[in-house]
């Protein structure tokens, strides 16, 4: 009886968390919304600068992701351990794609000088310099989040392989899975406001 409130509280603990996280995201969006109204014409102009097919492709990536930390946890309940395994280690490995295509794209904008306060943005108007700092900053902030959502993937695998997890206590892969399709959210929010505003 004990192990039942344990994992309710848990799970509860778990969602009040997410509750910051989307509050925490909720404000930046909020920030987002309120420059876009002032800048409406800068906006539009500098999401052209951003590379569309990374972008869609880190979305297939995610989407796919949360598809098989979901099966995951059915493969888990019905006691198929190692089936459990290699789609949680699919989910890490989109995971890591995704954050190997944010390197290059961030890379090149780098390389080429977009990002505020850079020489060649000295003298950029300033929709141009608040585009790409929240950019930098809801993007890196989501990146940070891709980052700790793996590693309790990564975790959750670990403990899956020596059966501390198992159909009969699912709680920490549950937990896992929340946060990671909390991640898969957010990016469904990013994509359209910076890669598709017209």
């Amino acid at each position: 009886m004990a192990g039942g409130h344990d994992q309710t509280g848990s799970r509860i603990g778990m969602w009040l968390f997410l509750y910051t996280e989307i509050i925490l995201f909720g404000g930046l969006f909020v920030l987002y919304a309120a420059y876009f109204h002032e800048y409406p014409r800068a906006f539009a102009e500098n999401g052209r600068e951003l590379n569309r097919v990374i972008g869609a492709a880190n979305t297939v990536l995610l989407l796919i992701s949360s598809f098989t930390v979901a099966a995951s946890l059915t493969a888990l309940r019905q006691r198929a351990q190692r089936l459990c395994m290699g789609l949680l280690a699919v989910s890490l490995g989109c995971g890591a794609l995704f954050l190997v295509n944010k390197y290059f794209e961030w890379g090149h904008k780098f390389a080429v000088g977009l990002y505020p306060n850079s020489p060649a943005m000295a003298g950029a108007p300033a929709g141009k310099n608040i585009f790409f700092g929240l950019y930098y900053v809801i993007t890196g902030l989501h990146g940070l989040h891709v980052l700790i959502g793996m590693s309790l993937l990564a975790l959750s695998l670990v403990l899956v392989h020596r059966q501390r997890i198992t159909a009969d206590r699912v709680t920490i892969l549950e937990n896992s899975g929340l946060y990671w399709h909390l991640v898969d959210l957010i990016w469904i929010f990013v994509f359209p406001l910076f890669y598709l505003i017209l």
